[in-house]
């Protein structure tokens, strides 16, 4: 599946919000609610991706998936140095193209960034009860770094060290 990836625009973000409701609802459906409604408003969203945080991932030209990917994080990484890392909150892939490729392929474009970018870890979260994305994380190559509980969310934290980066070992 030839996957490109690029900075989500102004006018992409009805498909940004699109993708990010529609994992949020599946997940719901299942008993995994993962973002409280208004973290998913149409103006919140609108903002970041104003601010150049999302990025999408397309196959053939068709939005398959999303990502917020940022260069600070207080809230959920406060105690680290924010300099030498990036983050990334917000993956997202529309149901028609699950099954681990466009995740997958969002997160090595992460990772390959955060290297182009001189900064030493990509670090990320998810919900501590989530085992089949937390395999995710640690079959590419995450390491668990630490649970931490934050507002109603208790979180397993990872975190990627690019120094020396060869080839992740996500497929």
């Amino acid at each position: 599946m030839p996957l490109s990836i690029r900075q989500a625009q102004p006018q992409d973000n009805d498909t940004v919000v699109s993708i990010l409701r529609e994992a949020a609802r599946w997940l719901e459906e299942r008993g995994q609610a993962i973002w409280r409604d208004d973290e998913l408003g149409q103006e919140q969203i609108a903002g970041e991706v104003e601010a150049g945080l999302f990025y999408l991932a397309e196959c053939d030209g068709e939005a398959a998936g999303t990502i917020r990917y940022q260069l600070e994080d207080q809230l959920f990484w406060p105690e680290i140095d924010q300099g030498n890392s990036a983050f990334v909150h917000r993956l997202a892939v529309r149901r028609s193209f699950a099954g681990g490729e466009v995740s997958s392929a969002l997160l090595l474009w992460a990772i390959a960034r955060t290297h182009e970018l001189g900064r030493r870890y990509l670090r990320l979260d998810c919900e501590a009860f989530r085992s089949k994305v937390r395999a995710i994380y640690e079959r590419i190559g995450f390491s668990f770094h630490s649970y931490k509980r934050i507002g109603p969310y208790y979180v397993a934290r990872y975190d990627y060290d690019v120094v020396g980066l060869s080839p992740p070992r996500g497929r």
